[in-house]
């Protein structure tokens, strides 16, 4: 029996087959980088940035760059970022060419002692651990170097590049635009999901990055657009989905890509050869979507401390909070003061639990949202 192939990808690279749309945004980040310039992308978390940046890696006008892409947020200093941008560039260069095996020997100087070989071919790998890196200003510069020297021109994709503004090591922002003017081989992607902290870095003159790069917002999918591709991709595979079922589920998630992407996954999984996915199925499938996310849901909230779970609370059942430091929001919730509910804003932002756009908060994940207002919520 011949298994059809789930169109609604959720994780690792995506076919252009099974991406939607965003012809637009991949234009102009494709057009940013060729003509030599960076690129800051900001948009909320899970709307589709990271699949933006691996689509236009796999377009052919990228095709004579080396590619990199790490995901910082999950760092804590330099010494973290330093770790995780050597260990991208010593494993995608060195795979690419056995003669930048060499020079990625020859400049990594101060970690060059420590790099183990792999026992079938015989190369250098990168089998450093964090600890071994112990003078990250100097093993980032050697990074530079590598990208200056690495013979084709170099794109680097960084994540959740807000991080950085966050790391108790002075200067860092400064450190690091001092070395991406120094090389004129490589250009950069700057992706956020803190829409504040990343125009901030990149907008205000007492800033190092300010208009060092080209501005590239990322909003939800149009949404006829989502809609035909979901109708679309159901009936090239013999089944049916009515586009009101579709634009349910978009209205439902305002449009976030990952939510809906899973949502379908699941619903088109659960809809057999030549049969029909309805609102029961989508609902079924958000309902198993957040009964397997229910074990990683407790395990978060059992990290997060009591004055900051009840604003998180506060935040889901609402959906979307305004002036959650007003006296009508904290008397609504039971909240204990503004200045309390001021500094677990900062702590839950810190976290990426929540984003505040425009003055208005709502939870990154809103499968989380929806489970926190089943279990927790009184409205």
């Amino acid at each position: 029996m011949e298994t059809v192939e789930n169109p609604f990808i959720v994780s690792g690279s995506i076919d252009p087959e099974y991406f939607c749309d965003r012809r637009n945004e991949s234009a102009r980040l494709i057009k940013s980088l060729t003509n030599g310039n960076n690129v800051v992308l900001i948009s909320p978390r899970r709307m589709g940035k990271t699949g933006l940046i691996q689509f236009c890696y796999s377009r052919s006008k990228l095709s004579g760059y080396h590619k990199f892409f790490i995901d910082i947020l999950h760092t804590t200093g330099l010494k973290e970022l330093t770790y995780l941008l050597g260990k991208e560039v010593f494993n995608r260069l060195a795979s690419s060419d056995h003669k930048m095996v060499s020079l990625l020997i020859r400049t990594l100087k101060s970690i060059s002692g420590k790099l183990g070989f792999d026992p079938v071919s015989g190369l250098p790998a990168f089998s450093l651990e964090l600890g071994d890196i112990d003078r990250p200003e100097y093993t980032l510069e050697e990074i530079f170097t590598c990208l200056q020297e690495a013979g084709k021109p170099c794109i680097v994709a960084i994540d959740e590049f807000q991080q950085v503004a966050k790391y108790p090591e002075k200067n860092i922002e400064a450190l690091l635009r001092s070395h991406i003017q120094r090389i004129s081989n490589a250009k950069f992607i700057f992706a956020g999901s803190e829409r504040h902290l990343m125009q901030e870095m990149f907008t205000s003159s007492a800033r190092p990055f300010y208009q060092s790069a080209d501005m590239l917002e990322l909003g939800p999918i149009e949404r006829s657009t989502y809609i035909d591709f979901v109708t679309g991709h159901f009936s090239s595979r013999n089944r049916t989905i009515e586009k009101e079922t579709v634009g349910e589920v978009y209205d439902l998630f305002e449009g976030n890509t990952y939510c809906m992407q899973r949502t379908f996954n699941e619903s088109f999984a659960d809809t057999p050869d030549g049969g029909t996915c309805t609102p029961e199925t989508t609902a079924q499938a958000i309902r198993s979507i957040i009964t397997l996310l229910e074990p990683t849901y407790r395990e978060i909230l059992s990290n997060v401390p009591e004055k900051q779970k009840e604003l998180l609370y506060s935040i889901a059942i609402d959906g979307k909070a305004e002036s959650i430091t007003s006296a009508a929001f904290i008397r609504r919730h039971g909240l204990a003061s503004a200045s309390s509910v001021q500094a677990a804003s900062k702590k839950l932002l810190g976290k990426g639990l929540v984003t505040a756009i425009d003055g208005t908060w709502s939870l990154n994940d809103r499968f989380f949202a929806m489970w926190i207002r089943e279990i927790y919520g009184t409205t």
